[in-house]
């Protein structure tokens, strides 16, 4: 199996999964992770993920630190399925996905990287994205750069949740 080096990540994994060093309460707060947010929401906001499956993958992200659904608001769950039915419709529109896995991992047994802190992950779909370079090589090939993701889809998102 071929190793990449990525030292960087050594604080992400070996965090303490306290609030203070939680991945999405950090992204409200740091001004390096507000380049990936593509909307703020009044309970919740949408960040792309920094280690995404697919160009576009999507995360909506409840503000309060809470691991489970039992857990969120009336108002809370309310806007995350909002925006997670604005982030569909963003995501048709500008990548033009046959296809969107939705769906959130409650528990690191149930494959939760951040366990503590919910978020519903939307990622786009083609037939054959997951290739020889994938299956082979364990090698994900992403169509676009995080940043190029963040530019064409901020806009998108102004326009469909534009408050009026």
């Amino acid at each position: 199996m071929e190793r990449l080096y990525a030292s960087w990540r050594h604080a992400y994994v070996t965090r303490t999964g306290q609030a203070a060093d939680c991945v999405f309460c950090e992204a409200q707060r740091s001004p390096d992770a507000r380049p990936l947010v593509v909307h703020d929401g009044a309970t919740a906001y949408i960040i792309l993920n920094l280690f995404p499956y697919n160009s576009g993958h999507l995360l909506v992200v409840p503000r309060r630190h809470v691991a489970l659904l039992a857990e969120l608001t009336h108002d809370e769950v309310v806007e995350m399925a909002e925006l997670a039915q604005a982030a569909e419709r963003a995501l048709t529109e500008v990548y033009g996905p046959q296809g969107i896995n939705v769906g959130m991992n409650l528990g690191r047994p149930a494959g939760a990287g951040v366990a503590d802190h919910l978020h519903t992950h939307l990622v786009p779909r083609w037939t054959g994205d997951t290739n020889f370079m994938t299956v082979v090589g364990e090698v994900r090939v992403l169509s676009e750069e995080v940043a190029q993701s963040a530019e064409r889809l901020r806009p998108v998102f102004a326009r469909l949740l534009a408050r009026g």
